[in-house]
């Protein structure tokens, strides 16, 4: 049973208010809006939308087009953007209030991944301030009335951490919250989160929310969080890999009453019925049966997780190509097999060694941009995501 904040705090945004305070992580390939709306069927929060590269967008790619399309139950739409050039940023979400397509649009800043960082994207791009504060500056001019807010990671390694220093600039360019990844690029996911750093940055951001994101595997990570840092908000992501129920179990423990879905009560039987009812919505997202049961099957290991599922049924799942075929397989399943405990709880997903930051050359040398950055800089916009 989760533990129940006293006061369960209702989390603004802007104009956007929470019945719980809880942000879906973007995630690649994840946080679809198939996933968006399971999720959303089992608690409250804010639901972001997989990270949307601002030059796609604003050349109206048709694969960026569909993502940045929310399903008519999604109130309110929210979209997050990784953008370097400030132009293009303002542009993208220019385009996006002008063409009423989101309610709350996040700006990423924590992206770990090298091909992004050593163009001086993601988490590498507010070690130079002036460009982070003129991107920042130019979206929530751009934004207007709808809330802009900001996501980033502790810095680029222990010794050159920007979380401060930015969390600062984006109050005073008029986002309307900030959430930090306790962790640095170096970091990536493993190890920690340094919560304390959230503390810091709520110390140091007094105007506006701040968000913390790390290590939040249940319920009790987030009110334990909330107690130790006296952050506004969580944002979950790898927490809820295969587990959109935790958002039910976030709405009991930090939300407002009524805000959670069905009691769970995490039988394999109620695993299945999530894992099936995740495949049926993302055969209507692709509107492809195939295409749909193919995806699915990233998530088979994350939903059965502890349970007594063997392995030649594991790899049946990964391989089903219709949902008939997965009605089948979870026929034959024990679907009366209690919660397995410990071993279904814990870390998921990616999570790796530290690593040294891949960065432009001499890119630490100063916080200014010079001309051979610029260059590598307008480079940077790929498709990735993390944070």
């Amino acid at each position: 049973m989760s533990t129940v904040l006293s006061a369960s705090p209702r989390l603004r945004i802007g104009p956007i208010a929470l019945d719980a305070p809880v942000v879906l992580a973007p995630m690649a390939g994840i946080t679809n809006t198939a996933f968006r709306r399971l999720c959303r069927e089992y608690g409250a929060g804010l639901y972001v939308s997989e990270m949307i590269t601002t030059r796609a967008l604003v050349e109206r790619n048709a694969t960026t087009m569909r993502l940045i399309t929310h399903h008519e139950s999604e109130k309110p739409r929210s979209i997050q953007l990784y953008g370097v050039d400030p132009a293009t940023t303002e542009a993208a979400v220019r385009l996006l209030v002008e063409e009423d397509r989101a309610d709350h649009i996040d700006l990423n800043f924590g992206c770990p991944v090298p091909k992004v960082t050593r163009k001086g994207g993601g988490a590498a791009l507010p070690w130079k301030l002036d460009l982070f504060r003129d991107i920042v500056t130019r979206a929530a001019r751009a934004a207007g009335d709808v809330p802009l807010t900001v996501k980033m990671r502790k810095g680029i390694d222990s010794d050159h951490l920007t979380y401060l220093d930015a969390g600062r600039i984006a109050e005073d360019a008029g986002v309307s919250a900030v959430a930090l990844h306790a962790r640095t690029a170096a970091e990536f996911y493993s190890g920690h989160a340094d919560w304390s750093a959230i503390a810091a940055l709520k110390e140091a951001v007094t105007s506006v929310p701040v968000l913390g994101n790390g290590d939040i595997w249940s319920a009790e990570d987030a009110v334990r969080m909330m107690a130790e840092t006296g952050c506004d908000g969580v944002v979950v992501g790898r927490g809820c890999l295969g587990r959109p129920w935790l958002f039910g179990d976030l709405a009991r423990a930090l939300g407002e009453p009524g805000s959670a879905g069905p009691e769970v009560d995490a039988t394999l039987g109620f695993v299945a019925t999530a894992f099936r009812r995740h495949a049926e919505l993302l055969v209507e997202f692709f509107e492809d049966e195939g295409r749909g049961c193919r995806d699915i099957r990233k998530h088979v290991a994350w939903y059965f997780k502890g349970y007594p599922v063997g392995g030649d049924t594991r790899a049946r799942l990964a391989t089903a190509s219709s949902l008939a075929e997965i009605d089948d397989i979870l026929a034959t399943l024990d679907w009366a097999a209690p919660y397995p405990g410990s071993a279904a709880e814990g870390q998921r997903g990616r999570a790796g060694t530290p690593k040294r930051p891949a960065l432009p050359d001499r890119w630490l040398d100063s916080r200014d941009v010079d001309a051979a950055e610029s260059s590598a800089i307008a480079a940077a916009e790929v498709e990735n995501s993390g944070g």
